[in-house]
């Protein structure tokens, strides 16, 4: 599958996109263009958004070819790099509206957490949301998207591609729950 015109101007507006960049206790350091913090192996801020339908399904979507890290990945959370001088809880509403289209669900946050893998160092915090209002795509973050139990999600996620810091999330959540 090709990557479309608007998809790669999406990734450069994006990669050129200030983000908040932090430290090992996520103390802020400053702020940069989100591919210097990934080129220089920098420590960023990210959200991660689970949403649920009403009847406790939860929604997965399938990444654009365009998306720098975990292209064509599935991924089991909304969500995004933090923007300079952006909250975590303003972070997630707007990725959460940008990439689904879900506005004015309330957000419950669940916790904080360190990922870190050779090609993505994130402080990322977990939220869950539910909503039954239609999801608008955004057409150059997500080809596809469904609603699935949890368990279907993470058995396909040990036969397709899932994005590894979202499965990190998910697994978070669930033991936010107790």
């Amino acid at each position: 599958m090709a990557i479309s015109p608007n998809e790669v101007a999406h990734r450069a507006a994006s990669d050129r996109e200030l983000v908040a960049w932090v430290d090992e206790a996520d103390q802020v350091l400053g702020a940069l263009p989100r591919a210097e913090l990934r080129e220089r192996g920098l420590i960023g801020r990210c959200t991660f958004i689970l949403l649920f339908n009403g009847a406790g399904e939860l929604c997965v979507h399938r990444r654009t070819l365009s998306k720098a890290l975990y292209p064509g990945y599935w991924d089991v959370a909304a969500g995004g790099m933090v923007a300079a001088g952006e909250a975590y809880a303003d972070s997630a509403a707007r990725e959460l509206a940008e990439e689904l289209g879900i506005e004015g669900a309330e957000l419950r946050f669940h916790e904080r957490f360190y990922f870190d893998q050779p090609d993505n160092h994130l402080w990322c915090a977990v939220y869950s949301a539910v909503s039954d209002a239609p999801l608008r795509l955004q057409p150059e973050e997500v080809i596809e998207a469904k609603f699935v139990s949890l368990a279907q999600a993470e058995a396909e996620s040990k036969v397709l591609p899932y994005c590894p810091d979202s499965l990190a999330a998910l697994q978070r959540y669930k033991t936010s729950l107790g």
